[in-house]
């Protein structure tokens, strides 16, 4: 990935933060955060990984309620950003956050599981 792609992912995940949390005003919305945004080396493309708080309907709903507002986050995103041409947004749950925190809670058991053979 080049230097200029990573710069304005950085640049893109600042923005979308405070676009999605201020601007967006679909009820279906959650509360989301922005983790990550790969951008493609041509800058056509921006990959926006999200976490949302929420069950897995909530999650869904988030989904589909940023999907319908792409056309809004992206001019609001080429207002703030200066691109020649504002980059194509797909919006992806981050797994990275689920995974890490079952690995969290697997280890907690482990120990927990140790402590009570200890005894």
């Amino acid at each position: 990935m080049s230097l200029r792609a990573n710069r304005v992912g950085e640049q893109m995940k600042k923005e979308l933060g405070a676009i999605i949390s201020q601007k967006i005003k679909d009820p279906r919305v959650g509360f989301v955060t922005v983790t990550d945004v790969q951008v493609t080396g041509d800058l056509q493309q921006a990959k926006v990984y999200i976490s949302v708080l929420g069950d897995k309907e909530e999650k869904e709903n988030t989904l589909k309620g940023l999907t319908k507002a792409k056309g809004f986050i992206r001019t609001e995103i080429g207002q703030r950003i200066r691109l020649r041409k504002t980059p194509e947004i797909i919006f992806e749950f981050d797994e990275s956050i689920d995974y890490g925190n079952r690995i969290e809670t697997l280890l907690d058991q482990i120990h927990e599981e140790e402590k009570g053979k200890d005894h």
